[in-house]
């Protein structure tokens, strides 16, 4: 008779090949979602990829208002300030500082006017957001 020939796995491993596989009696096995993220890539360096994106990140400068359009909205603010009883609806386009680098981004807010506050130079709106009358650079009643 002839005698199959064994592969070299079954040589060297044949006493454990038909064994079961071994579970632990203490403990039970772990999620393979847990056990996967062990492997996970290791950031190395913390908080680089988030300074990456802020420097990344775009910022405007601001601009300044040609003396025509500063007029123009000297008397559009007038306006507002004669009807600040009746709490006027406004369109206002203007310019917001960046809180962590230089420059900023333009905003446009439609809201009431509550009150003009003269000793800090700023429109406070009906939400409570105050707007300082430096940085609009567009104003029109809605």
């Amino acid at each position: 008779m002839k005698q199959e020939k064994k592969s070299r796995s079954e040589e060297k491993y044949g006493d454990i090949i038909g064994l079961p596989h071994y579970e632990p009696k203490k403990h039970a096995r772990m999620d393979p979602g847990k056990r996967a993220a062990q492997f996970a890539p290791f950031a190395a360096l913390t908080g680089y990829g988030d300074a990456v994106s802020e420097a990344a990140r775009y910022t405007e400068t601001g601009m300044d208002l040609a003396e025509d359009e500063r007029e123009r909205m000297d008397m559009v603010m007038g306006g507002v300030m004669q009807r600040i009883g009746q709490k006027p609806l406004v369109r206002i386009v203007y310019f917001e500082e960046d809180g962590k680098k230089e420059g900023g981004s333009y905003r446009e807010l439609t809201d009431r006017v509550r009150k003009i506050d003269m000793n800090r130079s700023c429109l406070i709106m009906q939400d409570g957001q105050k707007i300082l009358l430096k940085d609009i650079i567009d104003i029109e009643e809605v």
